[in-house]
């Protein structure tokens, strides 16, 4: 059979999830899914609600049964569910109970892996129990850490008859490499529902799994490793914040150029206050791309200034961060080089040579070693430490992904954010 593109609806608000839907299917969706967070949120009147307004679109109720099969399979029947998921992890009765619940109202039941230590055994045994598909799953949480579904797919696949569908991180770049894997159910999410063009997104990716061929994107990307700068010149310091539950930045530094973006890795410095010897010094250590973190106590005289700026710049680094003061702002302007400071002062201090290259640095409350990545950008300042860097590039991106959904509504719809998020209702009683 020709892959299906299955749209997971994961929303909170059947409105928006609606909205979607409609762009979705008009660009050529094969199945829509009622996504866990719709149906936590809203109940199985969202099943009802996509049925009645799609009717000859199959509709996936996203369940995650872990108990009460036969209860929960029946109710995602009769609300017009074509299809209902439980859990792998389940206990075998509940497993059973859906698939004998299935059989009894004409409602498919999928199997999902998330979770399951031993994929391919369990794989095995629901077939045996008259599972109608499987579903490679990658929870979003592993997304976020740079997980990829295509191992696990091609060995299920390899081993069972019944369909395999495969979830999380799937986008137009990458969908082909799952129809070549296997599966031959493609569940997409973010990158048809937080898109700006829902229907646009949804033809691209058909087009991608109906011809098995990848279709570049910007968005909807989860990296790891090198692939993190690359996303953190792309997402904003707000978006680093939001992504990681509205994390602080380094407190009151003045971004002396405004307009430019810095992102590298640090290098530290800690110096004395008004001693600018360690961090002129650290320009010759530091290498190409990294950023300069000098902690000179919050305080002046000046550390840094013209000379310190066109001598890093020619070095090649990416900018400076100075927990201190900084003078000849109006050079450093010209010159369209990434400095911020706390502090700006005319008096500069004198070359002692006190202090230490590439040891941590406490600002803000906030702990920086070297290697850790440093963001800066109009609105401040973000530290992402190299040991969460994939997470939070993730999450930032995830963020950026959900703001560009959102101000299409807004913009398309005339309407306010407070209605685009329906505000009242997720107001805390």
């Amino acid at each position: 059979m020709a892959p299906i593109l299955q749209v997971a609806l994961d929303f909170v608000d059947l409105h928006r999830a609606i909205k979607v839907a409609e762009e979705a299917v008009e660009g050529g969706a094969d199945w829509l899914e009622a996504g866990t967070p719709l149906i936590k949120s809203e109940g199985l009147n969202a099943v009802r609600r996509l049925h009645e307004t799609f009717p000859r679109t199959p509709i996936v109720a996203d369940m995650k049964t872990m108990d009460a099969g036969r209860i929960e399979m029946e109710t995602a029947a009769k609300a017009g569910a074509h299809s209902a998921i439980v859990m792998g992890v389940a206990s075998d009765a509940t497993i059973k109970e859906c698939i004998s619940a299935g059989r009894n109202y004409g409602l498919d039941v999928g199997v999902d892996l998330l979770g399951v230590t031993d994929v391919l055994r369990r794989a095995k045994e629901v077939e045996g129990w008259g599972a109608s598909y499987l579903n490679i799953h990658t929870a979003v949480d592993d997304q976020m850490r740079g997980v990829k579904p295509f191992d696990k797919l091609r060995e299920v696949t390899a081993h069972v008859g019944i369909p395999v569908a495969v979830a999380g991180g799937i986008n137009s770049e990458n969908a082909a490499d799952a129809v070549k894997a296997g599966a031959k159910i493609v569940v997409v999410g973010g990158a048809i529902s937080k898109a700006a063009d829902a229907k646009k997104a949804t033809r691209e990716i058909k087009e991608a799994i109906l011809e098995t061929k990848s279709i570049p994107t910007e968005l909807y990307k989860r990296v790891s490793g090198n692939g993190v700068k690359e996303v953190l010149l792309n997402v904003s310091t707000s978006n680093i914040s939001d992504g990681s539950h509205r994390a602080a930045g380094l407190v009151a530094f003045e971004a002396i150029t405004k307009g430019i973006k810095m992102v590298g890795r640090a290098l530290t410095v800690r110096c004395y206050p008004g001693d600018w010897a360690k961090p002129v010094e650290a320009i010759d250590v530091a290498e190409e791309g990294q950023v300069l973190v000098i902690d000179a106590g919050g305080t002046g005289p000046a550390v840094w200034g013209e000379l310190a700026t066109l001598s890093a710049q020619k070095k090649g680094l990416a900018g400076v961060v100075i927990n201190g003061a900084v003078r000849d702002t109006g050079e450093i302007r010209k010159l369209k080089f990434p400095v911020f400071a706390k502090l700006v002062l005319p008096n500069a201090g004198e070359p002692k040579g006190l202090g230490e290259i590439g040891v941590p640095v406490n600002i803000s409350g906030i702990t920086v070693c070297s290697g850790d990545w440093i963001v800066g950008d109009d609105d401040g300042l973000m530290v992402v430490p190299s040991r969460q860097a994939d997470e939070m590039a993730n999450h930032a991106m995830d963020w950026l992904e959900r703001e560009n959904r959102i101000r299409v509504e807004i913009q398309k719809g005339n309407v306010s954010l407070a209605k685009v998020m329906d505000l009242l209702k997720w107001e805390k009683r």
